[in-house]
């Protein structure tokens, strides 16, 4: 694992911030090109590009702490406020940024009169491979989202990832579970385990891979992002499976909960939306 890439005189280059800014250019290049084809305000594009970063940063923080809130504020007070703390640059739920850019960009093409689920159509693509180019960055700085050691589950795949010089070992990132009792009480920091943000990078590119195909096959409004949601919810849905995440509700952890609500609506959007059960909002006009 590789945390730090290089330093730039006093400036650290982290693996995880430098993949989260080749995400947004790219997605950015990607929603241009469809803004375009979609006779869309181009300028538009660039800024819902960047609502959706500052949405996407916050939103995805602000979800984690609420995870977190009971072990944050369990801290000692003068950590609650440090990088250990509220400011940690770990932490970021991905859903949770999904959430709040989304009724954030709703709002501006409110504002803007531009067609919303038009929007969402063309952002569903950028969506899918920008994920996956994000969790390359999980991938290298070793940040938890890896999943369960491969003894416990498919010991038999050839790829086992060594995190131990990630920035959240399995000694850490297991600690207090029933996982660390089968290993004595820690696991091990070199114990293999299944990469799966490489796993949800392949799912990425093959999500990504069908949207661009249909997203000029598909003509109604917002069937296309419907689409993205039924494929990216059922992907992390199954994904959690191979982590060792809290179970919440029904033997599922929150982000299986959350992709399974994104499922079904992506279900109804993609199903209802061909009979005008998904209109298009926009501002009423003055008469």
């Amino acid at each position: 694992m590789i945390p730090k890439l290089f330093q730039i005189g006093p400036i650290p280059v982290y693996s995880y911030g430098l993949m989260l800014g080749i995400c947004f250019i790219v997605a950015s290049w990607l929603l241009a090109k469809e803004f375009k084809r979609k006779k869309l305000d181009e300028n538009a594009a660039i800024n819902v590009t960047f609502i959706a970063l500052v949405g996407g940063v916050v939103g995805s923080k602000l979800l984690y702490v609420i995870e977190e809130w009971g072990s944050i504020m369990s801290m000692p007070s003068a950590k609650i406020f440090s990088t250990e703390g509220l400011f940690s640059p770990a932490g970021l739920t991905f859903y949770g940024g999904l959430i709040l850019a989304t009724a954030l960009i709703y709002i501006y093409t409110r504002s803007k009169k531009i067609p919303f689920l038009k929007v969402c159509d063309s952002t569903a693509p950028s969506l899918a491979i920008g994920y996956g180019i994000a969790r390359v960055g999980c991938h290298l700085s070793g940040d938890g989202d890896y999943g369960l050691p491969v003894s416990e589950f498919m010991s038999w795949v050839p790829w086992g990832t060594d995190y131990s010089h990630g920035t959240l070992p399995p000694s850490v990132a297991f600690r207090g579970t029933d996982l660390a009792h089968k290993f004595g009480g820690v696991v091990p920091d070199n114990t293999l385990c299944h990469p799966t943000p490489i796993y949800e990078l392949i799912i990425a590119i093959i999500i990504f891979s069908i949207l661009w195909s249909k997203r000029k096959s598909i003509k109604v409004d917002g069937k296309l992002f419907g689409l993205y949601l039924i494929l990216s919810g059922a992907a992390r849905l199954l994904v959690e499976f191979i982590r060792l995440n809290p179970r919440i509700l029904f033997g599922l952890s929150e982000a299986q909960v959350i992709s399974s609500i994104l499922l079904i609506l992506g279900i109804i959007i993609y199903y209802k939306a061909p009979f005008g059960i998904v209109p298009e909002v926009l501002p009423k006009k003055k008469k």
